[in-house]
């Protein structure tokens, strides 16, 4: 198993790692719209939020050498339903050619007060 980590994704606030590959697949941990650099939250609205999240996602699967083109399974977390269609609006930008499988639910809490949280498994080549 690999383990994954990369400076421009968030350090983990816990204990677990970015992200493990294991036979060719990416296991990534999921993310929230933090600013690796810092470590604070970005942004306050749903879009602000989950174009930082896809971009620490971007992160870590290029640390893992693949792309948005290889994710097979995504998990998302929203704090609010009702930003449901804002959030696919977002998301949907990191995938123009392809679709990956999706779950989507609403949870009570998410660390540090985000909005949004997604996991992702990629196929890595």
């Amino acid at each position: 198993m690999q383990v994954i980590s990369t400076p421009d994704a968030p350090a983990a606030i816990g204990p677990y790692v970015q992200g493990n590959v294991h036979n060719g697949i990416l296991f990534a941990s999921g993310q929230i719209a933090l600013d690796p650099a810092t470590g604070n939250l970005v942004g306050t609205t749903i879009e602000e939020q989950t174009a930082q999240v896809m971009k620490n996602i971007a992160a870590i699967l290029t640390a893992a050498g693949t792309d948005f083109d290889h994710v097979i399974k995504t998990t998302c977390f929203l704090d609010d339903m009702d930003d449901f269609v804002a959030f696919n609006d977002e998301y949907a930008k990191s995938f123009p050619g392809h679709r990956p499988s999706r779950s989507a639910v609403a949870v009570e809490k998410l660390p540090k007060g985000a909005l949004v949280e997604v996991e992702v498994i990629a196929a890595v080549d």
